[in-house]
């Protein structure tokens, strides 16, 4: 007798596009979106090219930004960190949540940050950058600021812009120092970045001089 073949359940269209961009997410974590065809997404979906078109009619550039907002997404939560214990603890939090991401997104990560896409557009220049503004507006938020001034926002955008550069040169090293220690090494590098300004800004002093019961 042969057996039954397994139910088959449609999906809705909002469960049809969650699995589509699924499938295109991680192609683009371990490859160029150059590299990433519409036929590739739609394999590793197990769904048929039109219906891929059906549901991006953009094709692959409407696909690679919904993707890019997804993981944009998930990359401003990495500093989402309650407001609870010391700062620089709270920090290594935030950073273990992003390096993981950078684990896991290797060959994406360096695509999104380093550009030269051929789908690359202003618009996922935009999300990108939204991703460095929204991780500003959190760790300043933890330092306890409701109106930086010029050199505290400047710190602060200086050390993620460091922060993006280290990642992508662990991914170049072969992930070595192990994330540990490159994690700590950030975090040392955030209370030198504030150390420096405080000798030219009154609130980065003030602020300096609280993180040193953490050190």
């Amino acid at each position: 007798m042969t057996p039954a073949a397994p139910a088959y359940r449609r999906l809705s269209v909002e469960e049809r596009r969650t699995q589509l961009l699924g499938a295109a997410l991680g192609l683009f974590a371990h490859r160029a979106p150059e590299d990433v065809s519409l036929d590739d997404v739609a394999e590793a979906a197990g769904v048929s090219r039109p219906l891929v078109y059906r549901y991006f009619p953009g094709g692959k550039q409407q696909l690679y930004e919904a993707a890019l907002r997804s993981a944009a997404d998930e990359l401003q939560q990495c500093f989402d960190e309650p407001r609870e214990g010391p700062l620089l603890t709270r920090l290594s939090r935030a950073l273990d949540r992003y390096l993981t991401f950078v684990d896991q997104h290797d060959a994406g990560f360096s695509a999104l940050l380093q550009g030269g896409s051929v789908v690359e557009t202003s618009r996922t220049t935009a999300i990108v950058d939204g991703v460095r503004r929204a991780a500003a507006e959190h760790i300043l938020s933890h330092l306890g600021v409701t109106d930086p001034g010029l050199r505290l926002r400047m710190t602060v955008r200086m050390w993620i812009t460091a922060v993006e550069a280290a990642s992508l040169i662990w991914l170049d090293e072969e992930k070595q120092p192990p994330v540990d220690e490159l994690r700590d090494w950030l975090v040392e590098q955030f209370v030198a970045v504030l150390t420096v300004t405080a000798a030219r800004d009154p609130q980065t002093a003030a602020l300096a001089r609280t993180l040193t019961p953490d050190v």
